[in-house]
Parts: structure tokens; C-alpha cells; sequence
């Protein structure tokens, strides 16, 4: 989503994206200091459901990306602006619905945090990992919102789409196949 948004938008909106990215990443490491973490550990219903619910937004993603128009000259290449909000709000949907993201999180904190461990340290481990997403993010929509590459990117606008669209379905459906077999 970063790279399409900084592509075919403009390099605010792929920061914003990536942003919203790492504020998602907070929603994984806020449950998982709760607790909640080692409960969809343990509730296979519960994180299957999750797994359900991030599977149905990647399929509604990729299919929001097949229908997009083609357009013709290089100068109309570029989709109806998205406001700031919107652009921070499918970032950090994106990644709060991600459950490979919540298997990640919990999974990195059953390693390093201990009974013991302070919550300080705990919360400084969190906002390490958003901080982490929110720079490696941005800098991608600052490479894919640059001149050149964007320009030849733009080009082939159509067919990115069309990539990023039938990816985000497998995805999507991989993970609702893999939902069941777990």
C-alpha cells in the first residue's frame, strides 16, 4: 500500500500510508502487553477469526485494485487525491488487520520478554518495532514518490494495479485456506 500510494498519489500520501503502518503495529504490540497476545496463542477460534478478518480485507484491497480504471496518457496517471486521514487510515488498516503481523509481534515477545521484564522495557521494545515500520515505510514512499522511477513506474500504472490486485487476492485467500487448516 505504501508503494502504490506514494506511486500513484504523492509522496505525502505513501509517509501517511506508512505511518499508519507503524500506528497499526501499536494495536499488535498494545494487546500483546496486555496479554491478549498469549489468549489468540491459545484460542485457535479467536485467532482464526483474526486471520478470517485480515484475509477479507486484503481480498477487498486487491479487488478495489482490479476494477481501477485504465487510463491513457502519462499525465492521467495519477488516482483522485486521498485525503491525509485516509491515507494514515488504510496504512494503519492494513497492518491492525494483518494477523501475520500479530504472529510476529507475539511471537517476538514471547522471546524477549520475561515475567520479570519491566513494562517499561516492554513498551520500549513496542514503540522500537512501530518506529522501526514507520522508517523502513517511509523511506520506500520516498523512493517509489521519486521523480525518475516513479515516472517509468507510472508508465505501466495499469498493470501494477493489476499486480498488486491479484497478489493482495492470493494473499487474502491463502491465508482464509490457511485459517482452516490450522
Amino acid at each position: 500500500m505504501v508503494t502504490r500510494n506514494s506511486l500513484l498519489l504523492s509522496r505525502r500520501a505513501g509517509v501517511l500510508t506508512a505511518l499508519g503502518i507503524g500506528l497499526g503495529v501499536l494495536i499488535h504490540v498494545t494487546y500483546t502487553l496486555l496479554g491478549v497476545g498469549l489468549l489468540i496463542q491459545q484460542s485457535l477460534w479467536l485467532f482464526n477469526a483474526i486471520k478470517w478478518l485480515g484475509a477479507a480485507y486484503l481480498i477487498y484491497l486487491g479487488v478495489k485494485m482490479l476494477r481501477s480504471k485504465s487510463v491513457g496518457d502519462l499525465h492521467d496517471k495519477r488516482m483522485a487525491p486521498m485525503s491525509d486521514l485516509a491515507a494514515l487510515r488504510i496504512g494503519f488498516l492494513t497492518n491492525a488487520m494483518n494477523p501475520k503481523t500479530t504472529v510476529f509481534i507475539v511471537s517476538l515477545f514471547m522471546q524477549v520478554v520475561r515475567p520479570g521484564t519491566p513494562v517499561s522495557v516492554q513498551v520500549g521494545y513496542g514503540l522500537f518495532i512501530a518506529m522501526a515500520h514507520m522508517a523502513w515505510f517511509s523511506l520506500l514512499a520516498l523512493c517509489f514518490s521519486a521523480g525518475t522511477m516513479r515516472d517509468r513506474l507510472l508508465s505501466v500504472r495499469h498493470w501494477i494495479d493489476r499486480a498488486f490486485g491479484g497478489l493482495l487476492i492470493i494473499f487474502g485467500v491463502l491465508l482464509g485456506a490457511a485459517s482452516g487448516s490450522q
